[in-house]
């Protein structure tokens, strides 16, 4: 029989993926290589932290988008209501606490690029969709005021701004797409505003998303921060950059680090998603862990690229410090301060 080193025993669990060193179970050291390691809950500890424009109230209610009869019963709802997006700029109301300024049916031309959004459950099960439509009636009639989606992220301040980005990603995706990538033919929008067909080939088209990466380069008690040529003054963030293709997320942010900044990168470590409309981007947040100091720019990408402190993180972030941080909005917001919590 085979002799087996000391070190390469093995715990006489189901091999479901590469063995981990040490056993929860405490059957054996930490020096024995044990699967049992592998069965310890992913989800133990784990909390993901607050990320603006998340959090929507709807259900999205995908099973009726494929059903056109649902689709013009859920329209001829009295509880039906639209967000209008009057040049991808969602109306809203006015006062102290804007709230989404939801129109009723009557209120929507007949002829406007339509999307369904959802269902509220808190208003039970009302339907909710979006229109491409002007705005003016509803200022002009119901107090309303037409508000870049940005500035609507950072007025409403919860789930109702992702509300906004899906509205609008989905319409400014059908602005774009008229017209079918294979053959040029016209498209036509289907399955309540979630896809395109084309009139001539029959492809169906969907909506893009574009995966971003944005990473906190950190090494010790210090985190990379940089500025691009067209930021605010002061204004500092996390450095960020379009998957490729046939990329992974961690190819991703050590690519874009050793890119931009010349920052070589060990581990990397996923934190948070966030969608990003303009025009339809998911933002993934993630830690990479530096292993130099030294900075060699890409001028082309950035002004400017600092080592900062978790003082001098907590300063910015509080409004105090000698550079300004992304507003709590933003993703790159909760990459700096889930660091220096």
């Amino acid at each position: 029989m085979q002799r087996i080193a000391a070190d390469e025993r093995r715990c006489p669990a189901p091999k479901a993926a590469p063995p981990r060193r040490g056993c929860p179970q405490g059957n054996h050291g930490g020096s024995i290589r044990c699967d049992h390691a592998l069965m310890i809950d992913p989800f133990d500890g784990w909390q993901v932290p607050p990320v603006g424009i998340t959090g929507s109230p709807l259900d999205r209610a995908d099973h009726l988008r494929r059903d056109p009869g649902a689709m013009v019963a859920l329209r001829a709802r009295p509880d039906a209501r639209w967000l209008v997006m009057d040049n991808l700029k969602p109306v809203l109301t006015q006062g102290e606490r804007p709230d989404i300024l939801w129109a009723y049916r009557s209120d929507v031309p007949h002829d406007a690029t339509m999307v369904f959004l959802g269902l509220d459950p808190a208003k039970d099960g009302a339907p909710r969709f979006a229109a491409a439509a002007s705005g003016a009636d509803l200022v002009s009639d119901f107090g309303g005021v037409i508000v870049d989606a940005r500035a609507a992220a950072v007025q409403l301040g919860d789930g109702r701004a992702e509300i906004v980005a899906q509205a609008r990603s989905l319409l400014d995706w059908h602005a774009r797409h008229q017209f079918c990538a294979a053959c040029g033919g016209k498209t036509q929008m289907n399955k309540a505003g979630y896809a395109r067909t084309c009139q001539g080939c029959g492809v169906e088209h969907f909506p893009r998303t574009d995966p971003v990466v944005i990473m906190l380069a950190v090494k010790g008690d210090h985190a990379l921060v940089g500025r691009q040529p067209g930021f605010p003054r002061r204004f500092y963030s996390a450095l960020a950059g379009f998957v490729e293709p046939g990329e992974s997320l961690e190819e991703a942010v050590a690519r874009e680090l050793f890119e931009e900044a010349g920052i070589p990168v060990a581990r990397v470590r996923y934190l948070a998603s966030q969608p990003w409309p303009f025009p339809s981007s998911l933002m993934i947040a993630a830690f990479a862990e530096a292993t130099s100091f030294e900075i060699n720019l890409d001028t082309d990408e950035l002004e400017e690229a600092r080592w900062v402190t978790k003082d001098e993180v907590r300063a910015a972030l509080a409004g105090t410090g000698d550079w300004l941080a992304p507003p709590p909005m933003a993703i790159a917001h909760t990459l700096l301060k889930a660091w220096v919590d």
